[in-house]
This record gives C-alpha cells, sequence and structure tokens, in this order.
C-alpha cells in the first residue's frame, strides 16, 4: 500500500504536491520581534495600546507579511511603530508550539537618529531603558530575550 501511494504522489507534479501539502498542513502567523537596542547598549520598549493593561510594555513587534523575509519585518514594524531605522542582526529566538502562530527574534541596533515618534494609536509610548532598569509591565517573553541577548 506504501509503495502504491508512493507512485501515485511521484505522478503528480510538483505545483500539484504543493496545493495537496498546503491544504492538508496547518497555516501560521508569522510573529517578528525586534530587540532594539541603541550603541550604548539600552533597549527600546514601546507601550502598547492593545496589550493587557497589566503587560503593555514590550519590544517592537508585529506580523510577517506574505512573502516578506523576517529581517525586513523587524525594520518595518521598528520603522512605522517608532520611526527609527535599524540595522537587524542575528535570529534569536525561534518558538512554536502555539496553536496558529511561530513566533521569531532577531538583534538589531538603531541606526541614525535615537529619539522615537509614536503615533500614540497603537504604541502609546516609546522609550530606551538600560537592561538593568526594566520597567514593571513589561512582557515576561520579552523580558527573557533581553536577558537572552545580554542585557
Amino acid at each position: 500500500m506504501k509503495a502504491l501511494i508512493a507512485r501515485i504522489w511521484r505522478m503528480f507534479s510538483g505545483s500539484l504536491q504543493w496545493r495537496i501539502l498546503w491544504i492538508r498542513n496547518a497555516k501560521f502567523i508569522v510573529g517578528v520581534t525586534g530587540v532594539v537596542r541603541d550603541p550604548d547598549g539600552k533597549v527600546l520598549l514601546l507601550r502598547h495600546r492593545f496589550w493587557p493593561r497589566h503587560s503593555q510594555w514590550g519590544l517592537p513587534s508585529g506580523h510577517a507579511n506574505k512573502g516578506e523575509p523576517f529581517e525586513e519585518t523587524v525594520a518595518r514594524e521598528v520603522a512605522e511603530e517608532t520611526g527609527l531605522t535599524v540595522k537587524v542582526g542575528r535570529l534569536v529566538s525561534l518558538n512554536s508550539g502555539y496553536r496558529f502562530r511561530v513566533e521569531v527574534a532577531y538583534e538589531a541596533v538603531v541606526t541614525g537618529d535615537r529619539e522615537p515618534k509614536v503615533d500614540g494609536f497603537e504604541v502609546l509610548e516609546a522609550q530606551w531603558f538600560e537592561p538593568h532598569e526594566l520597567p514593571q509591565g513589561l512582557l515576561p517573553s520579552h523580558r527573557r530575550l533581553i536577558e537572552q541577548t545580554g542585557g
């Protein structure tokens, strides 16, 4: 039976195989986070309007667009949320096991102007923090990312 299934599978073209795999397998949203630092080692944190009140502080984050490299997602999200430009570095975290989401995180360093400008809608405020002086209400998973990246 297995040999028959394998023969039938090989008869399909590559594009048909991909369509079958697409239908058969799980679909995920990819959440992307940036651990953004300035040249002095301070960490950029944002107070998010739509996050739970007890944990509104967190790193810049968002969702990858279809076909968008994750490094570009980090740079885009930081720019959209703060107006800052960053150089994205190494991948520091990849987490799965969520029902509909995979999460990735990258290190990044701000380039140019370090004064964030927020629109006040999605992000209420943005501040640079010393890694040893992080605010109350910081998302625990983001605190771990900061600690794991040298903070």
